[in-house]
């Protein structure tokens, strides 16, 4: 089994790439819904986060996610606390799905990781591909396809890894600022690849 990492930086189009590679026969665990599951209601991730934030930050019965995201966003330690009660989770719930894949005889895994290089992730992986947009590209998706202001979505970019110092560090770069077509043949090209690896 080849375990692949897939990232890339916020609006830089990893769900599409991550639906092509589905298309073509891998197996696509992702973190995103890693997080949605460790702290739905009634895990104990969920008892967690309303331990540490308070029943504030639950809103129709689940964890509000939006006015957490503003909280963290905002306060260092706040995120910290976060990170320690959701990341531990989310890698074990990954990695039962990956096992999971692995007994259904799947035979290439590919994880969707938003910060497998700032985690110093990549080592855990037979290869790493990156999802690369200007950052332009990505406040026009942010603004366009979120709702954010452009000032919110700059400064949620400024947040992250800079993605042009993520590129040296990818195995494979998908460039994603052309249309779906273009991205399509470059994700072929490079599962072409990781299978003959």
């Amino acid at each position: 089994m080849k375990l692949i990492g897939l990232t890339g930086g916020v609006g830089s189009g990893k769900s599409t790439v991550a639906g092509i590679f589905a298309e073509l026969g891998a197996t696509v665990v992702d973190a995103d819904e890693a997080t949605h599951a460790v702290y739905a209601p009634g895990t104990d991730g969920f008892d967690a986060i309303v331990d540490a934030f308070g029943p504030e930050y639950v809103r129709d019965g689940q964890i509000d996610r939006k006015r957490l995201g503003d909280l963290v966003f905002k306060d260092e330690a706040a995120r910290l606390r976060l990170n320690e009660i959701v990341h531990p989770r989310v890698r074990d719930w990954m990695t039962a799905r990956t096992g999971e894949a692995v007994e259904r005889g799947a035979e290439i895994v590919v994880q969707d990781v938003a910060l497998l290089f700032e985690n110093g992730l990549q080592d855990l992986f037979s290869s790493t591909v990156l999802v690369y947009t200007r950052p332009q590209t990505q406040v026009e998706r942010l603004v366009e396809q979120r709702g954010l202001s452009p000032d919110r979505a700059r400064s949620i970019l400024a947040a992250q890894m800079p993605i042009d110092e993520k590129r040296p560090l990818a195995t494979f770069v998908i460039d994603n600022d052309g249309g779906l077509e273009e991205t399509r043949r470059q994700v072929e090209k490079v599962w072409a690849r990781v299978r003959s690896l």
